[in-house]
């Protein structure tokens, strides 16, 4: 069986330029100013390119909030954390800031997960808006999951897929000090193993070593050398993208096949400013 990869399937774009950025994940779009209203068809060829690559950066934008809001609900409604992770903007609460600054640095995110994976009804997808940066510091890595599944024996694949897993926001909720609004997690969820993308009808597998507790019906000890050779299978470098930011980026990254890790490869020296903005997703299935 052959497999499909980001660059195996380019179509042609007639009003976005898009340049592929690495093997598997990510391409560049540009064309389009997201300070200015997008035509449908313009964001036909936008969403192509995002289910196409799974990660797409806007370059050299200069946009407001509301900017963000709006190109965000062309996905899916803008929704807050559900655990209030990070503050948002008075006038704009979907709209979350990530700042790093003197006194005040940045809460980790150097592990590998899916956003909210936690949640019965996880996120579409994710969007970073960059406005200050330092440049060469605080990358960010994506990861295929469509990969990581379809590089599985067809053994693993056929018990993989009749599986379902537990998720939970005990990690998050037990960071020290705590930058969540709760200090309880919430109940964990069930979610398959390997769920078919509601747009693609690509199977991806959808674990991650941060969120996910155990499979069910598996105790945490069982479960966790699976885990680990999923996740190893999942990271392979030729299986990832890592992203350097520059001011202006807009980069958003779907949440329901690939991973993400912040480099976390900075201190308080080093300022960092980012707006962030989550489109509402499906139950995974």
């Amino acid at each position: 069986m052959t497999t499909q990869t980001a660059t195996d399937h380019r179509p042609d774009y007639a009003q976005i330029s898009v340049r592929p950025l690495s093997g598997t994940l990510g391409a560049e779009i540009t064309g389009v100013d997201l300070s200015q209203p997008i035509d449908d068809g313009v964001f036909t060829e936008v969403r192509a390119a995002f289910h196409d690559n799974l990660v797409i950066v806007l370059p050299g934008q200069n946009i407001m909030p509301e900017n963000l809001v709006t190109f965000t609900e062309k996905f899916g409604s803008a929704e807050p954390h559900p655990l209030g992770s990070r503050r948002g903007l008075d006038d704009h609460p979907h709209v979350m800031v990530l700042e790093n600054q003197p006194g005040k640095l940045g809460p980790r995110n150097d592990f590998w997960h899916s956003d909210i994976s936690f949640d019965e009804v996880p996120p579409l997808g994710s969007i970073l808006y960059a406005i200050e940066v330092t440049e060469g510091k605080a990358d960010t890595m994506f990861c295929n999951m469509y990969e990581a599944y379809e590089g599985l024996s067809a053994g693993l694949k056929a018990t993989l897929d009749g599986m379902t897993a537990e998720h939970s926001a005990e990690k998050l909720v037990q960071e020290v000090p705590n930058r969540l609004s709760v200090d309880v997690a919430p109940p964990s969820v069930t979610h398959p193993v390997v769920r078919t993308h509601p747009d693609t009808s690509r199977r991806a597998l959808y674990v991650n070593p941060h969120y996910t507790l155990n499979f069910t019906g598996w105790t945490p000890e069982e479960s966790q050398p699976l885990l680990d050779m999923l996740t190893a299978q999942a990271t392979r470098p030729e299986n990832t993208f890592r992203h350097h930011w520059k001011v202006g980026d807009v980069l958003m990254w779907d949440n329901r096949c690939a991973m993400h890790y912040a480099v976390r490869d900075y201190d308080d020296s080093m300022p960092r400013l980012l707006y962030r903005t989550t489109a509402a997703g499906d139950r995974p299935r």
